[in-house]
């Protein structure tokens, strides 16, 4: 009896971290496009719980920010109540990423001393331990990038906190997804193959993803299905797609974007027509992710044609959430 209802709290606790993972995810978006993740300019682990609580504090925390790039070259003149606009997404960023990591850290204590994990699978479970602390350093690390001579972050660290979370997020529900059986191994067949695969290029996509939002390069080109009146830009050659520039060029860095999308799409249609006999039992699965994918993608379109309208940005970037969970759940389908 006890170990059923140890059972149930285990799927709770995984439950409660993936939902409070996706409105961490969720609100980090919206901290990124609002450029807000600069406000807070002093790592603080334990006094930075609380907020400011008075007209003083929240002087000394606007005179932080005045000092760094960002104010001098993009947001000179920004009033008080301008930059706790800014200062407040930033500070419930913050704030939910400790609450989600001790939400992780105080129950698996709990479940270790309970026995209820198995000793084959404590490492799996620390891993996910150190990521969190690991995505701790990554968002300080991402932050001081911007603080001395740059008015942004690095979009290379931008893009490895965002891939970290995302790896959390997806270790965490496949964790759910085996709690019955605590099998957290996959079996390998041509299916699963294309499934890691999909999700190897899912990852890609998710970088560069962070990359265009890094550098705004989702400003340059705002057409579809062309790039303003050609469907490769003008600055992009064959020479130069396969050099640095696509790692730091706004427009080869866009055009990868869109090229992945396509390449992922094509590639489960493949799968998807090729395999469709043999995948009928997990028809429901498949036909969702179908669905997932087409709403990602034209999430995105629809994104890069309003402007890059903040909302949309943030539903593009949460719809990928599912896309990964998704996936996730068509693997776990395909062992069992």
């Amino acid at each position: 009896m006890e170990n059923i209802q140890l059972n149930k709290l285990f799927k709770v606790w995984h439950l409660t971290v993936i939902v409070l993972l996706l409105l961490l995810v969720s609100i980090g978006g919206i901290t990124r496009l609002t450029n807000s993740g600069l406000s807070i300019t002093k790592w603080q682990l334990f006094t930075g719980i609380l907020p400011p609580l008075s007209a003083e504090k929240w002087n000394e925390y606007f005179s932080l920010y005045t000092k760094i790039p960002q104010y001098t070259e993009l947001n000179m003149g920004m009033s008080l109540g301008e930059f706790k606009y800014i200062f407040w997404w930033e500070y419930i960023h913050r704030l939910l990423a400790r609450i989600v990591g001790l939400a992780y850290m105080l129950p698996l204590i709990f479940f270790i001393i309970k026995k209820h994990i198995q000793r084959n699978n404590f490492f799996y479970y620390f891993i996910i331990f150190f990521l969190f602390l690991f995505q701790g350093f990554l968002g300080w690390f991402m932050v001081s990038s911007g603080l001395t001579d740059n008015a942004d972050v690095s979009h290379f660290r931008l893009a490895a906190h965002l891939s970290v979370a995302f790896l959390i997020l997806g270790l965490i529900f496949w964790s759910y997804l085996n709690t019955d059986n605590a099998n957290l191994s996959i079996n390998f067949s041509w299916s699963t193959a294309f499934m890691i695969l999909f999700l190897f290029l899912f990852f890609v996509q998710i970088v560069f993803g962070a990359f265009t939002s890094g550098l705004d390069a989702g400003l340059i080109y705002q057409t579809w299905p062309k790039m303003n009146l050609n469907y490769f830009p003008e600055e992009v050659t064959l020479k130069s797609f396969f050099s640095k520039e696509l790692l730091f060029d706004r427009a080869h860095i866009q055009l990868f974007h869109r090229l992945n999308a396509y390449l992922i799409f094509t590639i489960f249609l493949i799968f998807y027509i090729v395999n469709l006999s043999s995948i009928k039992k997990n028809i429901f699965y498949t036909n969702l992710l179908m669905t997932i994918l087409l709403i990602q993608i034209i999430l995105g379109i629809v994104t890069l044609t309003s402007g890059v309208n903040i909302y949309l940005a943030a539903l593009h970037q949460l719809t990928s959430v599912f896309l990964m969970m998704t996936i996730l759940m068509m693997m776990y389908k395909l062992k069992s």
